[in-house]
């Protein structure tokens, strides 16, 4: 077999280096300028190895790109240390982990392409540790079938872990397994979202999923099988990547089990995503983070082994050819993705923009979510680990002018509904809660759902429903929760909750920065920016705000590494009562704007509504489907008013209308419900 991923290529790639490839031949030699200047441990450390795998990587590539002998002696001494700990990985699972995966492909792929130049003894000695690390590693996956990683398709582990024994099959003539690596990776691909979302959130998609690409590209390089459109996760996720960045693209969006909001960007992943579908926004947003972010990420990141050993595969996947497209001229400022129940809004991409993220589904998304109850009842197997899906259904990340100003928790190993801007119920949160893994063995019924669904012409508006997931002893009958985001970047959110008893109801606002009280609305600030929260119902209510503490521990290969974040609570508390409906208006304006906000009840006899200063008004009536105000008769469950601005024409929103009429005339007469975006009548 030729060396993997170069073969024919060599000589083509040799040529770009002081051409087309010269920034990412750079990445490449400083990165391997870098391993020079370390000493890997003589002896396995507590902590993680899998920066091994990527350093033997690295620095073959670029010995075989340029024949260089420094490259040679420094992948030796990598090698040699890697070869010498008697197990790969230490803390957690042995030889039958993540660091087993990092290293077999690293370490593979080297001997591929350095087989022929290493001293007879070293080949020998690389040869016979792989051989002994891929069969542990494919004895436990066979061995563990219908469990943990072997089986669990939508779940990073496994797509490592996997990639890994592939490279080593091919490498070392094991087909046994490859071929079960590649049985394994069709079933990925045939379960993931077809949204390209990923409930195990930003950024373990960044860690996980170049590694289906790596698969992919092993598999196409070693069998001639190109699986770049099975399924369609692949083809779409970059959407849902994209549409994750915060304003500005340097920070992201942080539902799920995130580290910090910086370690989001594969530039490696935009490239071969790029090169794979001809997408000129994943080209652009590569070369953007490569110019402008990079290095913040590389040291600011809380992910091991972060971007920096991705240098080869920057290099290897790169195609000049792509031309980039600026998602700021080209890219819709709202999306949806269907099956992680999520829509997002934004007033614009560049980093004064305001933007939001709700999301409402079932753990690890509706398709995870179905297709595990489909094995667990056809085979026994449990293939859901959604442990980095959080209880967040119906919570929402909000910010603007250059500041996240409604926060979630980030990374968290004691899950709970109390860290996110959700409501509780007597204090409680989600049943089975307060755990790593709070979707496991739940019934298939507890679910969550987002309906209502309505995301374009600058404006978004969705309802969560999450009562299912309460504790049935409460008798929650409705926890429904209705989020509109408007073109000028204000929130209207309503809460309707019923149970069967007097309960109370606490609406919970974290933010990275204490509130502020000001004439009973509460003010939100952090750096460039400040929102004004006002409450219009119920009135009476109980206003406090308190501290929330949560701890993590991010890496199982460092057990005693404890990491914890504050976030500074508002709690509205609702008296007990079995049913109520909480308003709210959150505008955001500058730091130093000092207009309170504009919000105010709009005239309505039937349905909810909030008007604002320019006359941005949204009426909601989620459950009585009847809308009456000044000027508005509907049917339907939201009429969203949006007069004209900035060059844009006034429009209307209308969500799951039938008939709905303005200043006398009507606009909807259907007798199936109407979601759309409409021109304002002439």
């Amino acid at each position: 077999m030729q060396p993997l991923l170069i073969g024919a290529r060599l000589d083509e790639l040799r040529a770009a280096l002081t051409t087309t490839h010269a920034a990412q031949w750079r990445r490449l030699y400083e990165q391997c300028d870098w391993y020079r200047g370390q000493t890997p441990p003589a002896e396995h450390p507590t902590a993680s190895i899998t920066y091994l795998g990527p350093a033997a990587m690295n620095l073959a590539l670029a010995y075989r790109l340029t024949g260089q002998p420094g490259y040679l002696a420094e992948a030796r001494r990598w090698i040699g240390t890697a070869v010498s700990y008697p197990h790969w990985g230490k803390a957690k699972l042995p030889d039958h982990d993540l660091d087993a995966g990092w290293l077999l492909h690293g370490l593979s792929l080297a001997y591929s392409w350095l087989r022929d130049d290493l001293p007879d003894d070293e080949a020998d000695a690389l040869r016979s540790k792989l051989l002994l690390q891929g069969e542990r590693l494919y004895a436990f996956a066979v061995e563990t079938e219908g469990t943990w990683w072997s089986s669990s398709y939508w779940q990073n582990h496994n797509w490592i872990c996997y990639a890994g024994l592939a490279a080593a099959g091919y490498v070392l003539d094991r087909p046994q397994w490859s071929d079960r690596a590649r049985d394994n990776l069709g079933t990925v691909l045939d379960l993931m979202p077809v949204d390209g979302s990923d409930a195990e959130g930003v950024v373990y998609w960044r860690y996980g999923v170049p590694w289906l690409a790596i698969h992919l590209d092993l598999l196409q390089h070693a069998e001639g099988i190109d699986w770049w459109e099975r399924g369609g996760f692949l083809r779409h996720t970059f959407d849902w990547r994209l549409h994750q960045c915060a304003p500005g693209f340097e920070e992201n969006v942080d539902h799920g089990d995130c580290h910090d909001r910086r370690s989001g960007h594969s530039v490696a992943l935009y490239h071969k995503l790029a090169a794979v579908y001809r997408n000129g926004r994943a080209r652009w947003l590569a070369d953007h983070v490569a110019e402008r972010h990079y290095w913040r990420e590389a040291y600011a990141s809380g992910v091991r082994p972060g971007v920096m050993p991705e240098a080869g595969y920057e290099l290897l996947w790169y195609d000049p050819q792509v031309p980039a497209v600026d998602p700021a001229v080209t890219a819709p400022t709202t999306a949806h993705f269907p099956d992680l129940g999520q829509v997002t809004a934004r007033t614009g991409w560049h980093e004064g923009a305001a933007f939001v993220s709700f999301k409402s589904a079932p753990g690890g998304g509706h398709t995870a979510w179905d297709t595990a109850d489909r094995f667990r009842r056809d085979k026994g197997w449990e293939t859901l680990n959604a442990g980095h899906h959080h209880p967040d259904a119906g919570s929402f990340v909000f910010g603007a002018h250059g500041a996240f100003l409604a926060v979630d928790d980030g990374y968290c190993n004691r899950k709970r509904a109390a860290h996110h801007n959700l409501v509780l119920v007597d204090g409680q949160g989600w049943a089975g809660e307060d755990r790593y893994h709070v979707y496991k063995d739940l019934p298939y019924e507890r679910q969550a759902r987002l309906r209502d669904v309505l995301a374009g012409g600058g404006m978004v508006h969705a309802t969560a429903e999450s009562a299912a997931m309460f504790d049935p002893t409460l008798g929650v009958r409705r926890v429904d929760r209705t989020l509109v985001f408007t073109p000028a970047g204000r929130l209207v959110i309503l809460d309707e909750l019923a149970a069967e008893e007097p309960r109370e109801w606490t609406f919970l606002l974290h933010s990275d920065w204490p509130a502020e009280f000001v004439d009973g609305d509460v003010v939100l600030r952090s750096g460039p920016a400040q929102a004004w929260v006002r409450r219009f119902a119920p009135r009476d209510t109980t206003v406090t705000q308190g501290a929330t503490e949560i701890e993590a521990n991010p890496t199982a290969s460092t057990p005693s590494l404890r990491i914890v974040r504050t976030l500074h609570t508002v709690r509205v508390r609702v008296a007990p009562t079995t049913d109520t409906r909480i308003l709210t208006a959150i505008e955001p304006t500058t730091a130093l704007a000092p207009a309170p906000a504009t919000a105010e009840a709009a005239a309505s006899v039937a349905g909810t509504g909030i008007r604002f200063g320019d006359g941005e008004t949204v009426l909601l009536a989620p459950t009585t489907r009847r809308i009456e105000g000044a000027e508005v008769r509907a049917e339907a469950a939201a009429v969203i008013l949006v007069p004209a601005a900035d060059g844009h024409a006034a429009r209307v929103g209308v969500v799951a209308g039938t008939r709905v009429e303005l200043a006398g005339r009507v606009v909807v007469d259907s007798v199936d419900p109407v979601t759309r975006v409409l021109p304002w009548p002439a």
